[in-house]
C-alpha cells in the first residue's frame, strides 16, 4: 500500500452547505495492483491547520477483503488534493 501522505484517488460528496465526505477511494497495493475501498462509516472529521495549510483529516472504517481497516485519509483544502495518511488498524 502506498506510503504516508501519497495521493490517492478519491469519489467525494459535497452537501449543499460546503461540507465534504468521501465515499470511495483507489489505493495501490503491495504487489502494484489497484485496489478499491468503499468507504462504510466515517468515524471523525476535524478541520487542522498545520504551518497555514488548511485541511480536513478524516477517521474511516471500511471492509477491504473480509477484514476491517481502520484508517486516515486527509483532504487539503487549498490544493483540493486527497492523500491516505495512516492506516490505524487492519
Amino acid at each position: 500500500m502506498k506510503t504516508e501522505q501519497n495521493p490517492i484517488d478519491v469519489i467525494a460528496m459535497c452537501s449543499a452547505n460546503g461540507d465534504i465526505r468521501p465515499l470511495r477511494l483507489r489505493l495501490e497495493d503491495e504487489s502494484h495492483q489497484l485496489l478499491r475501498v468503499d468507504i462504510a462509516e466515517i468515524i471523525n472529521c476535524r478541520e487542522i491547520c498545520y504551518a497555514g495549510i488548511e485541511a480536513k483529516l478524516f477517521l474511516c472504517r471500511a471492509e477491504v477483503e473480509e477484514k476491517n481497516w481502520l484508517f486516515e485519509l486527509k483532504y487539503t483544502i487549498r490544493s483540493h488534493r486527497w492523500s491516505f495518511v495512516r492506516m490505524v488498524c487492519r
